[in-house]
């Protein structure tokens, strides 16, 4: 039987009218929580932000019973060289201050890459150097959300164990929460499809849904294993109707806000794909 919807879902908003402006569009589209860029997705320049847009979009989502989440820009490497650690840590506290003005639940980066090392072991180090010095300087609520990855530039960060351990190794772990991306953990293999159970389990047993704060739901359009990350509509991919029914009726989840970075078009948008959620994959 299908669990009675209580689910938070939504999607990633454009804030090209500001984050008040991506509150509100988001209510229109049906959305309960939805995923923004604090700033340019390509950039880690440090952004001189509105905040009074940013308390009004705050306020909204309070009034409305909106979640919000936002996530770092694609260069955010928490493995960055010497040569670039100063600017993602910057940039990363920005994104912080952001989102706390906001009212949102945190800021999702990617869990770090690293290629061409001697050292398997130095991406690792990076990571934790930069997380220790990023929440050094944090002093907010808001976190730090993990977030697995797929892949395509090697194994690190693909499984439950690394995120985990990563968190408790690092000197502030009550400021790092995670993200599961679903796309991510098919195409790595970590979640085929048919073992979300073992999945579970080993999460339990790990602790790791009990910082989970945050779930990209997303289908793909590789098949589980090809370390690939393409995203695809929840209809319309490798993952099958009924994987992703079982993965929606997981009580482990039902709490934890759902956001698709799905492609969109005139003829589906975020709005019929949040519909098709609710009325196709979770409802009775």
């Amino acid at each position: 039987m299908k669990l009675v919807v209580r689910m938070k879902i939504g999607a990633h908003i454009s804030i090209r009218n500001g984050y008040f402006g991506a509150a509100k569009f988001a209510k229109t589209i049906g959305a309960s929580v939805f995923q923004y860029f604090p700033k340019n997705p390509r950039s880690l320049t440090v952004k001189e932000f509105d905040e009074v847009d940013a308390k009004n979009c705050m306020q909204y989502c309070q009034e409305n019973s909106l979640e919000s989440v936002a996530h770092a820009p694609y260069p955010s490497n928490l493995a960055a060289t010497d040569k670039e650690r100063e600017k993602v840590i910057l940039s990363i506290l920005n994104d912080l201050q952001i989102a706390e003005t906001c009212g949102s639940i945190g800021v999702v980066v990617h869990f770090a890459s690293i290629k061409n090392v001697s050292d398997p072991l130095e991406g690792y180090k990076r990571m934790i150097d930069i997380l220790n010095e990023v929440l050094h300087r944090w002093d907010g609520k808001c976190q730090i959300l993990i977030e697995n990855n797929a892949g395509k530039s090697g194994p690190m960060g693909t499984t439950l164990e690394e995120l985990v351990q990563i968190r408790s190794l690092t000197e502030h772990p009550n400021k790092i929460g995670f993200c599961f991306d679903t796309c991510h953990g098919f195409a790595s293999g970590l979640w085929n499809g048919e073992n979300w159970e073992d999945v579970v389990g080993k999460g339990k047993e790990l602790g790791y849904f009990n910082h989970l704060k945050a779930i990209h739901f997303n289908n793909s359009m590789y098949d589980t294993g090809s370390m690939r990350d393409r995203h695809a509509n929840i209809h319309n991919g490798y993952i099958t109707t009924k994987q992703m029914e079982k993965f929606l009726s997981s009580s482990i989840i039902q709490e934890i806000p759902l956001i698709l970075e799905t492609p969109t078009s005139e003829n589906y948008t975020h709005s019929d794909e949040i519909k098709y959620i609710v009325n196709q994959l979770i409802k009775q």
